[in-house]
């Protein structure tokens, strides 16, 4: 086997951790490296008379080792076959405009991804694409005559979750797909395509890989024909991912049970520093017992993310709070090894001023959760 070329499936019974190190590995070969280094090529060279249909590789938009490892990790992980893409918003734009067509209805979430929204409303209802919206925890329509849903769970940035399992067996008896987005879940967290999705969506430059250092996205399925038509999409688009992002991304992969370990865990004392005080409102996180989206998601989800959303009243007073800290930076996106915080309304989202999606890094817990203290304490009118 070429040391380029993903090696046989992982066990299914082996645990998150021994997944994650294993992922997408060439089988071990003397002198070899545990990760081959990225390929960089636009062309390759071509057998003189059998021309591409000698090689995998052939030409560097459809044709790269690096990125197949990645996909060969990604899809171990997800438990289907994958493909990857430039970003996040690369993919599930990409599954969108290669599923749905003129005539088509699609549902989407009402209260999922901004810039999906944005995207639908503003561009697959311009190719005669009707666009519905359904708020993630319901309740949902009748699904007649509606081609594809899109689901968040847990949704971003307000954290509702929704039963996977019993919106795919609705949706499928409508004759409709459903996909699924796992970018605050991760597949650690969730796996949809157990539960029932035809399709998983999701960006990987969030917790995937953890390092805030690249951008990425995947689709993955179990269906040959839906894959077919994302990998004839991408290939047709050129939206792939560069070799050294693949590499660094199927590096990243190695310590994702790690990192979920210590962000979930900050998480849960995040939130209940928040709940516990009468100055911050709108605490959300599915792990607390309370929470509308804890009795779907304690069932459901394999492990809670490291994301908390809450309330500081004003866009002032947010600015306090990130001032004061120490160890939380202000920045958009989520899941990296550093505290964040993200007003989400200065990205247009319809969010309230003061609302704020957190994101736990790696930090020790105990430092974080008095460094939230001080900050919040500071930050109070």
């Amino acid at each position: 086997m070429d040391a380029g070329e993903p090696g046989s499936a992982l066990p299914v019974d082996w645990a998150d951790g021994t997944r994650c190190v294993h992922a997408g590995l060439p089988e071990p070969a003397p002198g070899q490296p545990f990760l081959p280094g990225p390929v960089f090529a636009a062309p390759y060279h071509l057998d003189p008379w059998q021309g591409p249909a000698a090689s995998p590789n052939g030409y560097g938009r459809p044709d790269n080792p690096t990125r197949r490892l990645l996909e060969a990790a990604i899809g171990e992980l997800e438990r289907g076959d994958c493909r990857v893409f430039a970003s996040g918003q690369a993919a599930i734009t990409g599954l969108l405009l290669a599923v749905l067509r003129p005539g088509d209805t699609v549902l989407l979430p009402a209260d999922g991804y901004f810039p999906v929204r944005s995207f639908a409303t503003d561009t697959l209802a311009g190719i005669g694409v009707t666009v519905r919206f359904a708020p993630t925890a319901g309740p949902y329509p009748a699904l007649d005559g509606v081609r594809l849903v899109l689901l968040e769970t847990p949704a971003n940035p307000g954290l509702d979750v929704c039963d996977i399992a019993a919106l795919a067996e609705r949706a499928h008896a409508a004759g409709a797909l459903l996909a699924v987005d796992n970018t605050t879940a991760t597949p650690l967290g969730q796996r949809p395509l157990d539960l029932g999705a035809d399709l998983v969506v999701a960006s990987g430059t969030k917790a995937l890989t953890g390092h805030s250092d690249l951008l990425l996205g995947y689709v993955a399925s179990r269906s040959a024909e839906l894959l077919a038509t994302v990998t004839a999409w991408r290939t047709t688009t050129g939206a792939v991912p560069g070799a050294f992002d693949a590499w660094l991304a199927h590096r990243s992969l190695a310590t994702l049970d790690l990192r979920l370990a210590r962000q979930s865990a900050n998480a849960q004392a995040v939130a209940r520093l928040l709940a516990d005080r009468p100055d911050v409102t709108g605490v959300r996180w599915p792990g607390l017992p309370d929470d509308p989206a804890h009795p779907v998601a304690s069932v459901q989800m394999r492990r809670l993310p490291g994301i908390v959303s809450f309330d500081l009243g004003d866009a002032e007073r947010v600015a306090r709070f990130v001032a004061a800290s120490r160890l939380v930076a202000a920045a958009t996106s989520f899941g990296g090894l550093h505290t964040t915080a993200d007003r989400r309304a200065q990205w247009g989202d319809d969010t309230a001023p003061g609302f704020v999606r957190l994101s736990c890094g790696v930090e020790d817990t105990a430092d974080l959760v008095t460094d939230l203290t001080a900050a919040l304490d500071a930050a109070r009118p």
